[in-house]
């Protein structure tokens, strides 16, 4: 059985929504952030030694009673689960990877390594500058904190995010996702990343990536995953 490790609101959605893709079975554990530092509880350490979401632990292939497979990273376990399991879950004919070697998988590898390798520092860094004019940050050092956040976002944090959905826009332009005409672990990858953009900023002036986020939203996978582990608040 595979089980979850589900931190709320979080990068790990994208897992359960890969799950019910695959159409496989699998246990949910949701774990609350802490309400003042917001970070991941503690007793994620206990199922991975870095205590952060998403994790999975499988025991299907060496049984129940076997010490299960723990894999962490989103990317990770996308590949892992695709690699065993796509094809294999109740009723399912995705498979979610294109076939070796074609044009559309090296587009796939791109894509799953992009979200995390590229498209996640500059959101990760406005997220922590926009915290410099806050507190525990002293008063008298906010009105510098807010100057050199301002200076870092428009000279890079900003310049990043914009090259960015241009590229990904121009790439979607002639197809519906992002490594051909069929979703794959790519398009689920880069999914959070773009629900974050959208939630913040907006996607104004890039229509395929707003086409291509509306369709994921009508899949009834995406719909699915979204009951069960809640929605997204970012």
């Amino acid at each position: 059985m595979i089980t979850v490790h589900h931190l709320e609101n979080s990068r790990s959605q994208r897992i359960l929504w890969l799950l019910e893709e695959l159409n496989l079975e699998y246990r949910l554990q949701i774990y609350a952030r802490d309400s003042n530092s917001m970070r991941a509880p503690k007793a994620l350490k206990e199922i991975h030694p870095l205590g952060k979401a998403p994790i999975i632990t499988d025991t299907t292939l060496a049984g129940e009673n076997a010490e299960p497979v723990v894999v962490a990273e989103s990317g990770a376990i996308i590949e892992y689960l695709i690699d065993l399991y796509a094809g294999q879950g109740s009723g399912s004919t995705a498979h979610l990877r294109p076939p070796a070697g074609s044009q559309a998988e090296r587009d796939y590898r791109f894509w799953l390594h992009f979200a995390e390798g590229s498209a996640m520092l500059p959101l990760m860094l406005r997220l922590v500058f926009s915290r410099l004019d806050k507190p525990p940050v002293p008063w008298l050092v906010r009105p510098i904190a807010r100057k050199l956040a301002k200076g870092v976002n428009d000279s890079f944090i900003s310049p990043e995010i914009k090259a960015h959905l241009a590229y990904m826009d121009t790439c979607l332009e002639h197809r519906q996702w992002l490594a051909g005409d069929s979703l794959t672990g790519a398009d689920i990858q880069m999914s959070f990343p773009i629900q974050a953009l959208d939630a913040r900023q907006g996607l104004k002036n890039h229509p395929n990536i707003q086409e291509w986020l509306a369709r994921i939203r009508q899949r009834e996978a995406f719909q699915r995953a979204v009951a069960k582990g809640g929605e997204l608040a970012l």
